[in-house]
């Protein structure tokens, strides 16, 4: 690989994106069958297909999935990446090149690169590349892959090849166990009542819910105070 693809290979995972921060009782059968894919791609002569594509509306947390099965996979003792189409379309093609050669890749919102004819040839010729070395890809999108506006046929006939699944909404109790998980790994105690306001006065995504987070966190080491709802009010300037 080049210089390039070097340098945008170099992804640091969150460190609190894993299988195991991920609380929806409603998607626990395909955390498990995700489990199960990564690890299977251990075994020299699995039968399972190369590719899981995963999909689900904004803010059900594929990234996280993604994050987590990556990481997973590196703790397996696979080589692994995770890498975003929103930050792939701003390097060249070539970024891609001997990719294939890694255990595990990720690809995360493939939805983006659906007016990107260019892109989307050469992630199908990627996936061809992956299937010779016999390794495995895990890709998201916001869509089942029929639907996600892609112009290149191969493509679609390739992602829905491999194992598929749906992650449904997280309910708001959900949103709120993940929210408060997320706080007690920064050291912080965010109450149900606190969690909740958030919930009902931001953005229902967990992505800018988790966003928020980072936020209140930062001002509440600055400060020195508790995230009470007065301080969520006053830091996110809220009613």
């Amino acid at each position: 690989m080049g210089k390039t693809a070097q340098l945008a290979l170099s992804v640091q995972l969150p460190d609190d994106e894993i299988f195991d921060s991920y609380l929806s009782e409603s998607n626990s059968a395909v955390v498990s069958q995700l489990s199960l894919f990564v690890e299977n791609t251990l075994l020299p002569n699995s039968k399972q297909p190369n590719c899981f594509y995963l999909f689900g509306l904004t803010g059900v947390g594929k990234s996280h999935l993604l994050h987590s099965a990556s990481a997973y996979a590196s703790q397996l003792g696979k080589t692994s990446v995770c890498l975003s189409c929103a930050e792939l379309l701003q390097l060249s093609v070539e970024v891609l090149d001997g990719l294939e050669l890694i255990d595990f890749i990720c690809l995360d919102d493939i939805q983006l690169i659906a007016n990107n004819e260019l892109w989307q040839q050469a992630i199908f010729d990627l996936y061809n590349r992956v299937l010779e070395q016999n390794n495995s890809l895990l890709i998201s999108g916001d869509q089942s892959a029929v639907q996600l506006g892609l112009t290149l046929p191969d493509l679609v006939s390739r992602l829905s090849w491999g194992l598929t699944e749906q992650l449904k909404p997280l309910n708001d109790n959900e949103k709120i166990s993940a929210l408060q998980y997320r706080a007690s790994k920064r050291g912080l105690m965010l109450s149900d009542d606190a969690a909740t306001f958030l919930l009902n006065r931001l953005s229902r995504a967990m992505t800018n819910l988790i966003d928020s987070l980072d936020v209140l966190d930062k001002a509440s080491i600055r400060e020195q105070r508790k995230i009470t709802i007065p301080f969520i009010k006053d830091i996110l300037n809220i009613a």
